[in-house]
C-alpha cells in the first residue's frame, strides 16, 4: 500500500522521521497547499489543518512553523527609516467603525504628493502591511495603511488571532472604513488629491469595491482579490491593474465573468497572471512568496500609480 504521506509530501521526504525533516516549498504537495489556503481563509480551522498534515506522519507543529510568517526577517523598509516621516494617526469613519487607527507614511520634507491606500489581508494591519505602506511611501507617495481591527482593539500581534477578530466584523463596514481613508487623504495637506488603492487578498476585494464605490478614485490595484458584483462594474471609473496568482482557484474562478463585464462596459483594465505562483505570492514573509513575481508585480504597480496619479 502506498504510504499516505506520499500524497501530501514529495516522496524524498515521506520517510524522514518526525522532527528531523527540513522542509522547503517544493516538499509540500498541491493538496497541502490547498489545505493551507483553506486554513488562512478560515474555511477550515487551525486544528483541522494540522490534523490533515499529521496524516502524512510529519510534525504538524514543524510544518506550521515553516508556513508561518517571518516578519522580522522580511522587513524591507525599517519603521525608523530616516528617509520617511511615519506616524500612527486616527481618522473618522462615520459609516464604518467610527474611528480608525492607521499608519501614515511619506517622504520627509515632501509637500503635495499623490496618495495610496494600502489594504491588508484578512488579519488586520500586521507588520508586513506596515512594511508595504512604507515601501509605497518611498516611491514618492503619501501612503496610509489602516487597521480594520481598530474597533476590536487592533491587530493582536499574530495572524491567527487577527483572522479570528476580522471574522467578527462585517466586511461592508470594513469597506466603509477604507473609503473613509480615501476621504482622510483627500483632505490631507500633503496630498494633491490624486489617490489610488492597492490591496491584497481581502484587501484585493476592497480595492475592486472601492473602484466601484468611489467615483474620484484614480487607480486601483487588486492583488488576488475577489471581484466586485457584476451589477456594479458599470460604476467603475478608476483604471484597474489586476494581479493574479496562477494557482489560485478560489479567486480566479470569478475572473472570466468579471473580465467579460469590464469589456462590455468598456472599462480600462490590465490583468496579469504570474505563472507557478500561489495566492499570497507577494507576501515575502511566508513560503508562498515568489520573489521574481512579487518584484515584477510591484514594479508594475508603482508604474501604474506613477502613470495615473502623478
Amino acid at each position: 500500500m502506498q504510504n499516505s504521506s506520499q500524497t501530501l509530501f514529495s516522496s524524498k521526504h515521506s520517510l524522514i522521521p518526525e522532527g528531523q525533516q527540513s522542509l522547503s516549498s517544493d516538499d509540500l504537495s498541491p493538496e497541502i497547499w490547498a489545505h493551507f489556503d483553506d486554513y488562512v481563509h478560515s474555511r477550515i480551522s487551525r486544528r483541522q489543518f494540522m490534523d490533515k498534515v499529521s496524516l502524512a506522519g510529519f510534525s504538524a507543529a514543524s510544518v506550521m512553523a515553516f508556513l508561518s510568517p517571518k516578519y522580522a526577517e522580511a522587513t524591507q523598509v525599517a519603521a525608523d527609516d530616516p528617509r520617511l516621516k511615519t506616524e500612527f494617526i486616527t481618522y473618522a469613519s462615520p459609516k464604518g467603525a467610527g474611528e480608525m487607527r492607521a499608519l501614515l507614511a511619506h517622504p520627509k520634507n515632501a509637500k503635495k504628493l499623490p496618495g495610496i491606500i494600502v489594504v491588508h489581508e484578512n488579519r488586520g494591519l500586521n507588520p508586513h502591511i506596515e512594511d508595504v505602506t512604507r515601501r509605497a511611501a518611498l516611491e514618492g507617495f503619501i501612503a496610509i495603511g489602516a487597521d480594520a481591527l481598530t474597533p476590536l482593539g487592533g491587530y493582536p500581534g499574530n495572524d491567527d488571532d487577527g483572522r479570528t477578530l476580522q471574522r467578527k466584523r462585517d466586511r461592508n463596514k470594513i469597506l466603509e472604513d477604507f473609503i473613509a481613508a480615501f476621504d482622510y487623504l483627500k483632505k490631507h495637506p500633503n496630498c494633491n488629491g490624486n489617490i489610488g488603492v492597492v490591496g491584497f487578498c481581502f484587501g484585493g476585494w476592497v480595492s475592486n469595491m472601492m473602484a466601484a464605490r468611489v467615483p474620484e478614485l484614480k487607480a486601483s490595484v487588486p492583488f488576488y482579490g475577489g471581484q466586485a458584483p457584476l451589477e456594479e462594474v458599470s460604476k467603475i471609473n478608476a483604471p484597474l491593474l489586476l494581479q493574479f496568482a496562477e494557482e489560485d482557484e478560489w479567486v480566479n474562478k470569478g475572473w472570466p465573468d468579471y473580465e467579460a463585464k469590464l469589456k462590455a462596459e468598456k472599462k480600462k483594465y490590465a490583468a496579469h497572471f504570474y505563472p507557478g505562483t500561489r495566492h499570497g505570492f507577494h507576501n515575502d514573509t511566508t513560503p508562498r512568496y515568489s520573489e521574481a513575481a512579487a518584484k515584477l508585480a510591484w514594479q508594475r504597480t508603482i508604474a501604474f500609480f506613477n502613470e495615473h496619479l502623478k
